[in-house]
Formats: structure tokens, sequence, C-alpha cells
């Protein structure tokens, strides 16, 4: 006697071919957006030639508002360029 169901997968199989296939590609789509935003973040933050010339700006904006005074910019923005006064 011959049964259809005997070298087929059942119901059961079905369902878990079925979640398996559903947790692979929420796997895959995860990781994926997690290298994205990974990258994303690593382009995002400051070079240390972009800090520089945020210290620098910082540094003409004290000179404008009179906290401090030419000699002691000029002083200043060489240290910030050459790392020596």
């Amino acid at each position: 006697m011959m049964f259809w169901y005997g070298d087929g997968i059942n119901g059961w199989g079905w369902f878990a071919m079925s979640v398996g296939m559903v947790l692979f590609w929420v796997l895959l789509i995860t990781a994926a957006v997690l290298l994205f935003r990974s990258l994303d973040h690593a382009s995002a933050r400051p070079s240390a030639r972009q800090q520089q010339g945020t210290a620098e700006q910082i540094l003409g904006e004290r000179l404008a508002r009179g906290e401090i005074d030419a000699q002691e910019y000029r002083e200043r923005l060489s240290v910030l360029r050459n790392g020596e006064p």
C-alpha cells in the first residue's frame, strides 16, 4: 500500500520551512541595515582636519568677541597649526 504523505513534507514541515525562510530574510535585511548605518556613522565623524578647522574658527570667534587680543590669537593659531608655540 502506498501512502502519498509518507515521502513528502507534512503540514509541520511546511510551517517550519516557512518560518525558517522568514527568519532568514529578517536576519539578512537586519544585517544589511546595520552595515549601512555603521558605514554612515563612520563617514559622519569629523576628521582631525575638520576638527582643526573648527578649533581655528572658535579661536577666530574669541578674537572677534574681544576675549583674546591679536598677539594671543597668533600664538594660539601657531600652536594649532604647527604644534609648537
